[in-house]
């Protein structure tokens, strides 16, 4: 799911706390805004913003991290929604209910592991790349 590799240069240690501090970003938004799902992928595209015109590496590992948020974003949006009525209208819990929640867990529990290990790795200037997001990444983001 994760791979590690050399980037094209060594980033300087202002570019590495940045480009951590991007997946940082969404763990923070995680934890202040947790039962709205969109608080994580605005707090990721206000940074994302921010640094848009920073180094490669910078801009590279912001559009990851807000790739990664904007399919989550889905994911927790649909449980979140779901949730909502079954509590105010007289929807019944389901399996398929149990079942999707299950996932949805399994789900952020593996993306926030995943955040926390590419914060960890990044900050120390190695470079990681997402299974399906770092493909993605290298279409948008150009050097």
């Amino acid at each position: 799911m994760i791979q590690k590799t050399t980037f094209i240069y060594k980033p300087g240690e202002h570019e590495t706390e940045k480009a951590s501090n991007s997946y940082l970003m969404s763990l923070i938004a995680f934890i202040v805004g947790l039962p709205l799902p969109i608080i994580n992928l605005l707090a990721t595209f206000f940074f994302y913003i921010s640094n848009r015109k920073g180094t490669y590496f910078v801009r590279w590992h912001c559009t990851q991290a807000l790739l990664s948020q904007f399919s989550m974003l889905f994911v927790n949006s649909f449980g979140f929604w779901w949730t909502v009525s079954i509590i105010f209208y007289s929807e019944t819990i389901t399996n398929h209910y149990i079942a999707y929640m299950i996932t949805a867990i399994i789900f952020n529990l593996s993306e926030f592991i995943a955040t926390i290990y590419t914060a960890i790795q990044t900050r120390k200037g190695i470079h990681v790349q997402w299974w399906f997001y770092g493909s993605l990444t290298h279409l948008i983001c150009k050097p």
